[in-house]
């Protein structure tokens, strides 16, 4: 897996205005660095870029590229203050796989795209629009089913929908259609809990976020082991466990 160390210009990061919150970056720092012991500790080699204080949202590594088997996609993120955080990123990944690059008008955030049971579900909304999918589906051919996935009030799809294992997903109703995933099953994650439906699935240990009870009984209740981790200096800048690291 890629990760990001924690710039200092974090607490300036990419976030509306009812969110503000102080941010304090020794602290998201520690908690940085407990995820990737996580990480790790579920059996995952690591390379950690250096932070990069010209881009204050770049621990958010996932965003940056979309790995599908041995191919990956370079983004063009919607967020305009964040391109070019991409650039790392897509130097360690060209040294091991086969890479493409999303091109204007394309925008797409690696935080809408899940892959699971043999399709590639993009979230339509914020920060991804119709030609970043039509890109994806165009660099993947047939070897990936490319289901778009219209979003309201919700960042990114994975903000809303995460894929624990054996066709299981967490799921906070109300913000896609989940029609769209057929045969999968689902766990929906209370409204109080809105924020625990970003959970990361590594060899078989679900990551889970520390305070969500609920979300992670309902997570153990199908048979998989977790891990809580504090993610509250991520939540302040709209990050969650996903987000924190790109893993192929």
């Amino acid at each position: 897996a890629i990760v990001r160390c924690v710039p200092r210009s974090y607490e300036n990061c990419e976030r509306p205005a009812s969110m503000r919150e102080a941010i304090d970056v020794n602290l998201a720092r520690r908690q940085h660095d407990a995820y990737c012991r996580a990480l790790e500790g579920a059996g995952l080699r690591l390379t950690a870029l250096p932070a990069d204080e010209r881009f204050p949202d770049s621990c958010f590594v996932e965003d940056t590229a979309v790995i599908a088997g041995r191919v990956a996609i370079v983004t063009r993120m919607g967020a305009p203050s964040r391109r070019g955080e991409e650039a790392a990123v897509r130097e360690v990944l060209a040294s091991r796989m086969e890479v493409h690059d999303i091109v204007p008008p394309a925008v797409i955030d690696g935080g809408d795209v899940l892959i699971a049971g043999g399709g590639t579900y993009i979230g339509l909304g914020e920060r991804t629009n119709m030609d970043g999918v039509r890109q994806v589906e165009g660099i993947l051919g047939g070897d990936f089913r490319v289901v778009a996935v219209p979003l309201h009030d919700v960042l990114h799809l994975k903000s809303a929908c995460t894929h624990v294992g054996r066709r299981c997903l967490l799921v906070r109703p109300g913000h896609f259609d989940t029609g769209l995933f057929r045969g999968f099953r689902f766990i929906e994650v209370p409204e109080q809990e809105a924020y625990a439906a970003n959970c990361l699935s590594v060899n078989g240990t679900v990551l889970v976020s520390r305070g969500y009870t609920e979300t992670r009984k309902a997570v153990e209740a199908e048979g998989f082991h977790t891990v809580c981790l504090e993610m509250s200096e991520f939540r302040k800048g709209q990050g969650s466990l996903t987000c924190l690291s790109k893993i192929f």
